[in-house]
């Protein structure tokens, strides 16, 4: 196997699996360092990085195989660990992000915001829309919602008028988070969506006021907005044409019940006792 390895030439392999003592001992021998028990993911990040090709068999290796397009690798210590880089790369298509936190629990929180903000990123490349945030866009809904109710007759219009009520849930917590009066900040916020122009007023997260979301450059993306009320208002249908709801549970009916013996009488006490 190391001499499959040998002969394509390379400086570095990297492997999912272990590498025992002799195969270190022969790699080593011609100048070739190795790095043990990646992830796969990571594997497929440096394949991508460096231009190589992934084998499983070592018998199967061609020179083409080799990525050549990594400039440097090198180990450095960052506080009591040991990381492995491979930088200067011709046309890197992958990178590593280094978090550094005080503690777990704040490396936590800064790898989730990364990744809210990476997701985000990829959602305005896949649909290059945004809508107001701040509840802008569900008060505005609710206001057409309602508008559109008024013009249908009958039982017809109930599900308009229920679900501009649900949107306006979103608008109603901001406020709650915020210590606001809910009843007087939603009154006003419904009376600004009726005027024309004002739909993009929303709650200031922080105060609970009312404010114009373009000032406060507040927005959401349109592919996670649409994908929100899409999940919800399927939901709802689903609900409501269940006619019965399955219990795993079973009652027993009383055929099914044991039979309880009949209780033995107390013996009468003697007159001695």
């Amino acid at each position: 196997m190391c001499d499959a390895i040998v002969r394509v030439k390379p400086d570095v392999i990297f492997t999912e699996k272990g590498v025992s003592d002799l195969a270190q001992h022969f790699l080593m021998k011609a100048n070739i360092s190795v790095i043990r028990r990646c992830k796969k993911t990571d594997s497929d990040r440096l394949s991508r990085v460096c231009g190589a090709r992934i084998v499983n068999e070592p018998d199967d290796l061609r020179e083409d195989d080799v990525g050549t397009g990594a400039g440097l690798f090198e180990i450095r210590k960052i506080g009591d660990e040991y990381y492995t880089f491979v930088t200067e790369c011709k046309n890197p298509k992958a990178c590593t992000v280094v978090l550094r936190g005080a503690s777990k629990d704040v490396l936590n929180e800064i790898e989730r915001n990364l990744n809210d903000a990476m997701n985000v990123a990829r959602n305005i490349l896949q649909e290059p829309r945004l809508c107001p945030g701040g509840g802008a866009i569900e008060m505005a809904l609710a206001h057409f919602l309602s508008e559109k109710a008024k013009s249908i007759q009958g039982i017809r219009q109930w599900p308009y008028k229920a679900i501009a009520r649900a949107l306006e849930v979103i608008p109603r917590t901001l406020i709650q988070n915020c210590g606001g009066s809910t009843v007087r900040q939603l009154t006003a916020l419904r009376a600004k969506h009726v005027q024309p122009g004002n739909q993009t007023w929303g709650i200031d997260g922080t105060t609970g006021n009312l404010v114009d979301m373009k000032e406060l450059h507040i927005w959401d993306p349109l592919l996670v907005k649409l994908q929100i009320y899409k999940t919800a208002i399927e939901t709802a249908i689903l609900l409501l044409r269940i006619d019965d709801i399955v219990s795993g549970t079973k009652k027993k009916d009383d055929a099914d019940k044991p039979e309880k013996k009949p209780e033995a009488p107390e013996p009468e006490p003697s007159k001695e006792d």
